[in-house]
């Protein structure tokens, strides 16, 4: 009997908020898996290292992925740990997948999902999300009674992201760091700039929050960051 392969969402990078379902599995899963960078730092392994369990062993499989825009090279990466992953579960291991945020939202497991579900029992364990974080760290609604709410990657191009700001009385701007002013002009030229905050790093030491673009700093920013437009918007702290 194979094991089960899960997406555990660990949430934007306070330990605290992963969830204790997450925290209850991590403490009894045979494998965990995460994906590094070139240097063998994981983000989403450094959240739940709280939670990981200290009185058994268990195996870690880390994946490295590179930051790039080659698909090809994204996809073998993703082909390979399908691979290792398969053969945990093939042994009967359970083997859990972190992933910042929630799994499925704009999360790494979608792309193992696809290639292991059609033969392993797979599940996911919600976690909370960039975008529920990010209206927490601003105190302010996201959504009432009547507003739309759209969620778009900082990467589509202008005419995309003006059409949301249009239509929209929310608009949740995702992956934006490295074009941030490019982005913020696409704001300004909507006339929505006095309804936007901007995010990095949210619920993190290293977090920051500007809730007027006129304090963006010069050149690009982090991945981890997001542009919040609302109708809701409170340019004071």
């Amino acid at each position: 009997m194979s094991g089960t392969f899960f997406g555990l969402g660990v949430g934007p990078g306070d330990p605290e908020l992963l969830t204790l379902k997450a925290h209850r599995l991590l403490q009894r899963v045979d494998v965990v898996c995460f994906i590094t960078n070139k240097d063998g730092y994981s983000l989403a392994a450094d959240i739940a290292r709280e939670s990981l369990p200290t009185t058994r062993r268990q195996r870690h499989l880390p994946i490295e992925i590179a930051m790039c825009r080659d698909r090809t090279l994204i996809e073998q990466a993703y082909d390979q740990a399908a691979a290792q992953i398969g053969e945990a579960l093939d042994h009967g291991h359970d083997v859990a997948f972190l992933c910042e945020g929630d799994p499925l939202f704009y999360g790494s497991f979608a792309y193992l999902l696809a290639r292991l579900a059609p033969d392993y029992p797979c599940t996911s364990v919600p976690g909370i999300s960039s975008l529920q974080a990010a209206g927490s760290a601003l105190t302010q609604p996201l959504t009432t009674q009547g507003d739309r709410l759209a969620v778009i990657s900082g990467l589509e191009d202008e005419r995309d992201l003006l059409d949301a700001l249009e239509r929209f009385e929310t608009v949740f701007i995702m992956k934006g760091g490295r074009r941030r002013h490019h982005i913020a002009a696409v704001i300004e030229r909507a006339g929505r700039a006095h309804e936007c905050a901007y995010l990095e790093h949210i619920s993190t030491p290293a977090e920051t929050r500007l809730r007027t673009l006129s304090r963006l700093p010069d050149g690009p920013g982090p991945y981890f960051s997001v542009f919040v437009v609302s109708r809701h918007h409170r340019s004071t702290p």
